[in-house]
């Protein structure tokens, strides 16, 4: 599933970032990696989507969610 179906307290892997090469470099050097456990903090109907990786919080525009593939973690 994409980032984009996540709801909020909802926690995923990262499994793929399919952008271009500087979008996804930039999103790795933030710790958005292969992986990664991301948790939904705040995710509405418009505005940007905050995720907590790695203890800091990263706001992601819609436009990129849609781009980021995850699965549900396991507990």
């Amino acid at each position: 599933m994409s980032l984009i179906e996540a709801k909020k307290g909802q926690c995923v892997i990262l499994e793929n970032i399919e952008y271009g090469h500087k979008v996804k470099k930039k999103l790795q050097d933030m710790g958005l990696t292969p992986g990664v456990r991301l948790c939904v903090v705040s995710s509405g109907l418009f505005g940007p989507m905050i995720v907590d990786v790695r203890g800091s919080r990263v706001a992601l525009g819609r436009g990129i969610l849609g781009k980021i593939t995850v699965r549900n973690a396991e507990a």
